[in-house]
């Protein structure tokens, strides 16, 4: 794994899974239910807010929504709805995108999956983040909420399930901190490196610096398509409630490994 910048590691209190809990080979098939269930870890529900360091760039600050957009071709202003310092999905009204752009970045974000729980599997606090807008880290409601493993929880949706299942009650704040590598390109539109990605989960290590082998997807692995080595951030509209808070990145050099 690449070194973890030092505002990331004060910020969490890193729980890293056995190594015998090795990352599960995506040689499985797709969204399989035989795939063996991540283990699960509990995590302490009291820890909470985690302040941003003074070289963030600030995507919610707790009461507007202007740094987000819808993420069809309208582009309108986002519509989901903002309260008590979070956002919420509104069923119905589609993805949002961050009106700017990024690319390589340390990605922090805090979600909760609503109360009372309704639903099961794949229908129960659905949604999810989309680094690139085409690289997804699955939004689950996976406490005691069996699925397929590619499916849940920090999952990277369809190629990797989490080392383990850090997932707490819902209503509960959780957390993912994510270091983000995009797919580099050349000017012929040759795939020149994969994307890389390592993801916390409530302070837990579920994702080891992988490679994906391609953009995320329901029911297929498709390949890579050369694209800019910036575009905007995506968070999914499922048809839950899920809330949102606290949603801040930074920038990372290209000389990063």
């Amino acid at each position: 794994m690449s070194p973890t910048p030092r505002s990331f590691a004060l910020a969490l209190t890193v729980l890293v899974p056995s190594a015998a809990a090795a990352q599960v080979s995506i040689s499985w098939p797709q969204h399989s239910m035989d795939r063996p269930a991540p283990p699960v870890v509990t995590t302490d529900p009291t820890s909470g807010f985690v302040p941003p360091p003074s070289d963030a760039v600030i995507l919610f600050n707790g009461s507007s929504l202007e740094r987000w957009r819808r993420a069809d071709s309208t582009g309108g202003p986002a519509p989901w709805k903002v309260q008590d310092g979070y956002f919420e999905v509104v069923p119905g009204t589609g993805a949002i995108a961050t009106r700017d752009s990024f690319g390589d970045v340390q990605l922090h974000v805090e979600w909760a999956a609503p109360v009372p729980a309704v639903g099961t599997g794949q229908e129960r606090g659905n949604s999810g983040v989309f680094l690139m807008g085409l690289y997804e880290v699955q939004v689950l409601d996976s406490y005691q909420n069996p699925t397929y493993p590619d499916g849940q929880a920090a999952a990277l949706y369809g190629q990797y399930p989490p080392l383990v299942n850090a997932s707490r009650p819902p209503g509960t704040w959780q957390s993912y901190d994510i270091i983000f590598h995009g797919p580099r390109f050349r000017a012929s539109g040759e795939l020149l490196r994969p994307a890389r990605v390592t993801v916390f989960h409530n302070g837990v290590l579920v994702q080891d610096n992988v490679t994906l082998t391609g953009p995320t997807a329901h029911q297929r692995r498709p390949p890579y398509t050369a694209h800019p080595e910036r575009l905007p951030l995506a968070l999914q509209d499922h048809g839950n409630p899920v809330r949102y808070r606290n949603i801040w990145l930074r920038p990372l050099s290209d000389a990063s490994p």
